[in-house]
């Protein structure tokens, strides 16, 4: 069968589309573009503001393709957690739905549903338990460029855990992905053992909240800092990142691992939501601007050189002028490299839907516009520190701009921070996708470093 993935959404998003399309792969399936497809995977996402007409939109697009005998579309993801079995009233064609405990049952089913073109399937409940899915043969991981995913060679993330206890006020993430549940250690380090064994040179651990790893009831004593400590040791391994950190639960330990663990990137992305006390108690955060910045002092002392960003909501029920002074305040504290900042907006189920009063849209407007602007100048301020300096770099791909004979490429130093730089050569026929490169940065961007070569990939 020809199948086709739409992802929409975070990095868990992305990593669950391409274990995906590998198990499905394993099983003589082949990934293709959108109008070669008999079957398509839509991957759904629900953080941000009117999910459901996104993915409506494109399901009356898909619709129009489905008309072969055979074809389908499967939903997976947070709007199919949140809608369920509407999805087959609505949408004929569509004949799987999963939410995120589903999706290890996902490629059998997708096998029995195209043999069997009468059936339907759901898997929507939550499990207790992470549910372990099937291995597939990460190799060659470096050179699996499926259609809609773009997978970067040399790179992979790995999830280490599903689902949320926290329950921030304006957050949906526990309704669709239900509550925390970690993944054993050993099959974390054994998937990542099996990853750099194919090649893969970065690894990116994926959670809700990586650092409360291990506290809920599937945890096995082992901590976020040990599991990092013992992926670290894996030969071979160039580069850790991870994602997301909750400020309320970053161990000293982890702090600590940024000045001692060679192959941790020297970047966190670190939320701070809100700079004011009042909003962040209302957000349900259970840490306070105080402590944020203690956290901050701390990393910076472990690794003088660690890059901070961070997400930051505007416009959160109840927010003053004087609540977002604070954040901006904060903002200029902390001196964020680059921050994802979004306007409120109130999502099903949630505690903060109730809140009141309200922030208007045009003023919530104004206050993201001038935080933005804010954030692009001290942004570019960090960026034009680093020229003059050597970085390594991990290539990716050829850069989306280009500009004469020589091709750009583009990658990332191990502070995350975009690098683009040109090499002369047959890099085209073969690519360097996957491989370090120490680069001399000449030249920085808004959003972005060039520089040149010193020596040659490896």
């Amino acid at each position: 069968m020809k199948f086709n993935v739409i992802t929409f959404g975070c990095q868990m998003n992305v990593h669950d589309s391409d274990w995906l399309i590998r198990a499905m792969e394993s099983r003589g399936w082949e990934a293709v573009d959108e109008s070669e497809a008999e079957v398509f995977i839509v991957n759904t996402c629900s953080v941000r503001e009117k999910p459901e007409q996104k993915v409506y939109s494109v399901l009356g697009r898909l619709g129009r393709l489905c008309s072969r005998p055979g074809s389908f579309v499967a939903v997976g993801g947070c709007v199919a957690q949140q809608i369920g079995q509407g999805f087959f009233e609505r949408f004929p064609f569509v004949r799987l739905v999963f939410g995120s405990d589903g999706i290890a049952k996902a490629p059998q089913a997708l096998e029995e549903l195209a043999e069997d073109h009468e059936r339907k399937l759901i898997f929507n409940d939550f499990l207790s338990d992470y549910p372990e899915r099937e291995q597939v043969d990460p190799s060659p991981y470096e050179d699996l460029v499926p259609p809609g995913i773009g997978t970067i060679p040399g790179q992979a993330f790995v999830n280490i855990m599903q689902g949320c206890d926290n329950f921030c006020t304006y957050c949906i993430v526990p309704y669709t992905r239900g509550r925390q549940k970690s993944r054993h250690p050993d099959h974390v380090i054994e998937e990542c053992r099996g990853l750099v064994k194919s090649g893969v040179r970065e690894i990116t651990l994926l959670g809700q909240n990586v650092n409360s790893f291990g506290l809920d009831s599937g945890g096995t004593g082992v901590s976020f800092a040990d599991l990092l400590y013992r992926i670290s040791e894996i030969e071979g391994l160039e580069r850790i990142r991870f994602t997301t950190s909750h400020p309320k639960d970053i161990a000293p330990e982890v702090i600590r691992a940024f000045g001692e663990l060679p192959n941790l990137c020297p970047h966190l992305h670190l939320p701070m939501q809100a700079g004011a006390d009042s909003v962040l108690k209302r957000m349900g955060r259970k840490y306070d601007s105080k402590r944020y910045l203690e956290i901050v002092s701390g990393l910076r002392e472990a690794c003088p050189e660690i890059a901070l960003s961070t997400d930051i909501i505007v416009g959160f029920p109840g927010e003053s002028d004087d609540d977002f002074e604070q954040t901006m305040d904060m903002v200029e504290k902390v001196r964020f490299e680059s921050s994802f900042s979004f306007k409120y907006s109130d999502r099903p189920g949630v505690a903060a839907v109730k809140f009141q009063p309200k922030v208007s849209d045009d003023v919530a407007q104004k206050r993201l516009t001038r935080l933005q602007e804010r954030q692009k100048h001290i942004t570019r301020e960090s960026l034009e520190r680093l020229t003059g300096l050597e970085t390594v770099v991990l290539l990716e791909r050829p850069s989306r701009k280009q500009d004469g004979d020589i091709v750009h490429w583009r990658g990332k130093d191990s502070g995350g921070r975009v690098v683009n730089v040109p090499l002369p050569g047959d890099y085209e026929k073969n690519s360097p996708g996957g491989k370090l490169l120490r680069v001399l940065i000449t030249e920085a961007k808004n959003h972005s470093l060039f520089g040149e070569k010193v020596g040659e990939p490896w």
